[in-house]
């Protein structure tokens, strides 16, 4: 599973009394950032740190794609302690692309 928070493109108009900074010029150099989730559920320790290491390696290899200063948040699921590199790589793939399409509303 994975959530992806690109920074809006027009910033909110800041209220406090401070003087108005550009912030447009932080904001899109900022770099991307990544977060890992791999609860108990996934096995002991030595797996949970092995999953997490090859997320985070795969990840890497993937952060140049993402908008500048966008937060990437994967969590891992139990089936990733068994899953093999390629594997891996496949559905953090698929994952990201459904978090970067345009989300529909749903009807209630």
């Amino acid at each position: 599973m994975v959530h992806l928070t690109v920074p809006a493109a027009d910033p909110s108009t800041p209220t406090s009394p401070e003087p108005a900074q550009d912030s447009s010029a932080e904001q899109s150099s900022a770099p991307s950032r990544a977060g890992f989730v791999v609860s108990k559920a996934v096995g002991n320790a030595v797996t949970r740190n092995r999953v997490r290491r090859r997320l985070r390696a795969l990840v890497r290899e993937r952060m140049t794609a993402l908008p500048a200063g966008s937060t990437l948040v994967v969590r891992a699921l139990p089936a990733a302690a068994q899953a093999s590199y390629p594997r891996l790589a496949t559905d953090l793939d698929a994952a990201i692309a459904v978090a970067r399409s345009p989300r529909e509303r749903r009807s209630r």
